[in-house]
């Protein structure tokens, strides 16, 4: 008898702390949330400069081939 009370007891206090962590994880998640939302509001109008940021971007990363081989054409001499 004493074994089974002893049992249910550790288990109680097992089922307690794993609560308590729980908790503690979803507050985390919840001020998680709340940031990233903040973030997702931030970065709305980032969304519209992207396409005429990459646009030049694009037209220099076309560039650097040409520009590595006359480096390197005059890294020779």
């Amino acid at each position: 008898m004493a074994e089974a009370v002893l049992l249910v007891v550790v288990l109680a206090a097992a089922l307690i702390r794993i609560r308590q962590r729980l908790a503690a994880i979803a507050a985390d998640l919840g001020t998680l949330g709340s940031a990233l939302g903040g973030i997702e509001n931030d970065l709305q109008g980032i969304r519209v400069a992207v396409p005429r940021i990459n646009g030049p971007l694009s037209a220099i990363v076309n560039a650097l081939p040409g520009i590595a081989a006359k480096a390197e054409i005059v890294a020779r001499r």
